[in-house]
């Protein structure tokens, strides 16, 4: 058997039948290149009470590591919740083709915890990633999506590359967006789900001094509902 099993948010958000799982396998690999983890990883070693192996991109990617599970239980864990990125939803294709038995422990990820704004979640629109824009990679399609979410009055949730600093994505949003698209307000969301958890909502060039800490992700706030304004100035936090 494969179990595909979400972490939550946080260390301890780790589920019951998660844990009943683990005591149960007979390996147990983590997924830990999609996002930076708010506690180091080692430490759920301590919490399964079994050695934890990290896996690669590459190691996910080229699905090797399934065909343990045609003899044995094996168990991926994964940040958030364990669908939401799509090299997951591959490894289940793969089970389909090839009569492994799966099961899914669904977790909260950050499209659960974004709602701590007191943004409307069906006000949101298309997600954006940010990664690193160079020459080899133009930010078009990234504008777009925000162009487009405007143009529907929706919110545009962005999700950061593990590789960006906060300063740097920040500087990076800011300068293609001058050029691109008016942003009259900013949401920052860091470590959501934590006790860490922070939100800031303010002007973008204002925000350098935020305590920003991964993982993190921008929110860009299209008309706001007057209980979403009133709800985002009482939770947020001063720079």
């Amino acid at each position: 058997m494969f179990y595909l099993i979400g972490l939550g948010l946080s260390l301890e958000s780790i589920s019951k039948e998660a844990l009943d799982v683990c005591k149960k396998a007979d390996k147990i690999y983590l997924e830990n290149y999609t996002v930076e983890f708010p506690y180091k990883p080692e430490k759920l070693e301590e919490v399964v009470g079994k050695r934890v192996f990290p896996l690669t991109r590459i190691m996910v990617e080229d699905e090797k590591f399934l065909e343990e599970a045609k003899k044995k239980n094996i168990v991926l864990l994964v940040y958030g919740s364990p669908l939401i990125a799509t090299t997951h939803v591959s490894l289940i294709l793969k089970c389909l083709n090839e009569d492994i038995n799966y099961k899914i422990l669904h977790n909260s990820s950050i499209l659960d915890a974004i709602t701590e704004t007191g943004l409307q979640i069906y006000k949101f629109g298309k997600i954006a990633s940010m990664p690193k824009f160079d020459e080899n990679y133009k930010p078009k399609s990234f504008v777009n999506i925000i162009k487009q979410n405007k143009k529907i009055s929706a919110h545009t949730l962005i999700l950061v590359d593990i590789g960006l600093t906060f300063p740097n994505a920040l500087k990076q949003l800011i300068d293609v967006c001058k050029r691109k698209v008016k942003i009259d307000k900013l949401i920052v969301c860091s470590q959501l789900g934590t006790n860490e958890s922070r939100i800031y909502y303010a002007n973008p060039d204002s925000l350098y001094g935020a305590e920003i800490y991964h993982p993190f992700c921008f929110i860009i706030p299209s008309d706001l509902h007057f209980l979403e304004e009133e709800f985002l100035e009482r939770v947020k936090e001063k720079i």
